[in-house]
């Protein structure tokens, strides 16, 4: 792929898909409370807890047994998610070289044949030979499905209970219809696209996803700044979030290395809020207020979004919604923590699980030291 820098700004007029993708089809308001106006804000309903690929990722070579419990980014896993009281589940959605948006959080594929392990590049190739790794719906094995680690180490992809790849249009079509999609545009961190490749692969998706979302909330996210700013451009439907590390880790685009300029992205390409690293919010406390000053929402993703303690805390920092692995312990934690059940009657009056109590100087204490404990 040709090393060419992509600026949104020289895109001419794209504020609609082709003919055949209608915009009409749905107004700009998406249900259950989630609405975004023509001013391009948008508001979350409530803290909301949203199913990272589904019911949370595989992590392979962990030793907790809830990492791999269900195949990600499957149908399965996104059902099993829906019968947790979630708002949203996250996955990941690359599209083919016949232009088919399937989805599948890794830049590259790995299977082995006869002791030679083989790696290709998702997006090189067509829906045929993507749907041909793993389980078939048929119930025939399908080619072996590998995976290679962050430090390098290639497993195999077992999990207690599998499943096929999918397409976005799958997804669609076989999942609770209630539950919300965070579709996260996934390119390759290591590569610079050419404008017409990412309009290509935005209109492919967003073909899917006018054709077949009928009431179901939408939300679109991405790392990669062109992408969100694009697909911000092409539709005015659905909320674009702008994902950051903030700055956990530095890339060469400087868009991505803070959460003070994930802001700018956001009001220069009217984008409707950030998703971002817990790690890097708890860094920087005080970026809270400057998205919410700038009528942004703020989500995070992130290993600490598995600690209950570490949501709670969140919510009394404002922020709107979180991202997470652990479905079922996490929803429990914020229905106990931030919307307290009744636990019984005693003396004709009803018992309210506790949770913790700050004091306004407690808390600013707490955002002091947060800041302080993530750099050890």
């Amino acid at each position: 792929m040709a090393l060419k820098a992509v600026h949104v700004s020289d895109v001419p007029n794209l504020d609609h898909v082709p003919d055949n993708a209608s915009l009409s089809l749905y107004s700009t308001r998406l249900s259950k409370g989630v609405e975004m106006n023509r001013a391009a804000t948008f508001k979350m309903p409530k803290f909301m807890v949203v199913g990272h690929r589904g019911s949370g990722m595989n992590v392979l070579q962990s030793t907790d047994g809830r990492m791999k419990e269900i195949k990600e980014n499957s149908i399965m896993s996104f059902n099993s998610a829906a019968k947790h009281p979630i708002d949203f589940i996250e996955f990941d959605v690359q599209v083919t070289k016949d232009d088919c948006p399937v989805i599948f959080h890794d830049n590259f594929i790995l299977s082995e044949d006869n002791g030679t392990i083989f790696e290709k590049r998702v997006t090189e190739l067509c829906l045929s030979e993507f749907l041909c790794f793993g389980p078939q719906k048929e119930g025939r094995a399908g080619k072996s499905l590998l995976r290679k680690t962050k430090e390098g180490k290639i497993l195999q992809w077992n999990v207690e209970k599998d499943d096929s790849l999918c397409t976005l249009q799958d997804a669609f079509q076989q999942v609770e219809s209630s539950l919300g999609f965070n579709i996260e545009l996934k390119f390759d961190d290591h590569v610079v696209y050419q404008q017409d490749y990412l309009i290509r692969v935005l209109q492919a998706i967003l073909q899917v996803v006018f054709d077949h979302g009928k009431d179901r909330p939408v939300i679109f996210s991405s790392f990669q700044p062109d992408a969100a700013l694009l697909v911000r451009k092409l539709q005015s439907t659905f909320p674009v979030y702008f994902l950051t590390n903030g700055g956990a880790e530095i890339f060469y685009d400087v868009r991505r290395n803070s959460l003070e300029e994930a802001i700018k992205v956001c009001l220069e390409g009217g984008l409707q809020g950030i998703v971002s690293e817990v790690k890097g919010v708890f860094r920087n406390p005080g970026a809270v207020s400057k998205i919410k000053d700038a009528k942004l929402s703020l989500l995070t993703y992130g290993k600490l979004n598995n600690v209950s303690e570490a949501v709670y805390m969140q919510h009394l920092m404002g922020i709107d919604g979180v991202i997470v692995d652990l479905v079922q312990e996490i929803t429990e934690a914020v229905s106990d923590l931030i919307k307290p059940s009744k636990m019984g009657e005693g003396d004709g009056e009803m018992e309210v699980k506790s949770k913790p109590q700050f004091s306004q100087m407690e808390l600013s204490f707490l955002l002091k030291l947060i800041p302080e404990l993530i750099q050890l």
